[in-house]
């Protein structure tokens, strides 16, 4: 149970290391939308990978909307963050969808 966790957790501290944004998948001091760079399936719960972190202004408890083609497919809650790389876990999950590396993760916002 914990090992697949550990896996996961491992994966995330490469992706965070891996100099993304140099490769250009993360805006600097932009906390508009990160790219989902993987899904880590584990007992307990799936961790979405996202290509932007601390440095990109997000911050733990954040919630993001994740899209794809313009639809709304999942929601997700942040709760690890690196420098350039965070985790999160899925809230809510469209029916008949899933998250996939590629899809965007905006911020979601509350309107006045």
């Amino acid at each position: 149970m914990f090992r697949r966790l550990a896996t996961a957790l491992a994966l995330f501290a490469v992706v965070s290391t891996t100099g993304m944004q140099a490769a250009g998948l993360v805006a600097s001091r932009s906390v508009e939308a990160a790219p989902v760079v993987a899904v880590q399936a584990t007992r307990v719960a799936d961790v979405v990978l996202l290509g932007a972190g601390f440095e990109a202004g997000l911050r733990q408890g954040m919630v993001f909307s994740v899209v794809r083609g313009g639809a709304e497919v999942a929601e997700i809650v942040l709760v690890d963050l690196r420098p350039r790389a965070s985790a999160g876990l899925i809230l809510q999950l469209a029916p008949g969808q899933s998250i996939r590396a590629g899809d965007i993760a905006t911020v979601k916002t509350l309107k006045a």
